[in-house]
């Protein structure tokens, strides 16, 4: 059994939602990441999504994409992202799952990508800009590696298309939950809830689902798991905790904390 359904499994047994913690690696420099990803865990994350910086990063909000800005700078690069998830892999074995836009996969080579991919430990990843019309070549060379495909899905997303979307997803379908982009936003809408309740219905019994799009507080975690959700993804709120605490220290001690914080709100769902 691959990771991302292992733990999606133990989470079943045990009665708990799935907490999903994105970062931007390489923020604020490749060399903390690591470090990083080592309190999220130990902090109660069950999955860890890494964010390949990009240069025009269009589903993310400005807390996002400031962290972007920041990696390039620091000289991220993709390999340097299949690096950092090699030290991680050294330590923990928790899922990993990059976020990439289809631009440095398709500049890479999609078989050398899923080369390194399979590598470095990575378990699944996430393509925001890939419809699944144009996904052959890239779900084949995944499944060919053993990595998931995590495919997404919009508030506009039709009853049927999500059911074909279902069938190139794997590991679990990654649910937008607003319209827009990425960010901290203060309540999760009523029309975010019922777009749950609907979407748990197609993919029940087929593939777990995961919420993300401006959940940042453990009210949010709880809302979007009780409503139906598998998992919720935070990633604006880890990403301004790095941005605002300039003391390492400190930024890996408010990242502990915030993640048992939003943890604890996953038991008993």
């Amino acid at each position: 059994m691959r990771r991302i359904a292992e733990t999606f499994s133990k989470l079943r047994r045990l009665n708990e939602g799935g907490l999903v913690a994105y970062v931007t690696a390489g923020d604020p420099d490749p060399s903390c990441t690591v470090k990083i990803v080592d309190v999220l865990v130990k902090g109660g994350a069950d999955i860890v999504e890494l964010g390949i910086p990009f240069s025009d990063p269009i589903a993310d909000g400005p807390v996002i994409q400031a962290a972007t800005v920041r990696s390039l700078n620091a000289g991220t690069t993709v390999k340097k992202v299949f690096r950092i998830s090699e030290e991680i892999r050294k330590e923990n074995e928790v899922p990993l799952i990059i976020l990439s836009y289809f631009n440095p996969i398709y500049r890479m080579g999609i078989e050398d990508f899923f080369d390194f991919a399979e590598t470095s430990g990575i378990d699944g990843i996430v393509v925001p800009d890939l419809p699944i019309e144009e996904a052959a070549e890239y779900k084949k060379a995944a499944e060919a590696h053993g990595i998931d495909t995590i495919f997404l899905v919009a508030p506009s997303t039709p009853t049927e298309r999500l059911r074909n979307i279902i069938e190139y997803t794997s590991g679990f379908l990654y649910l937008i939950s607003v319209f827009g982009v990425t960010g901290v936003r203060k309540r999760i809408q009523g029309s975010a809830v019922r777009l749950i309740r609907k979407a748990s219905q197609v993919t029940r019994d087929h593939v777990p689902l995961a919420v993300g799009f401006g959940i940042s507080k453990p009210e949010h975690v709880k809302t979007v798991l009780r409503n139906g959700a598998d998992a919720a993804i935070v990633g604006s709120g880890f990403v301004k905790i790095i941005e605002t605490n300039q003391d390492r220290n400190s930024m890996l001690e408010a990242l502990y904390d915030y993640t048992r914080q939003l943890k604890a709100t996953t038991v008993n769902k």
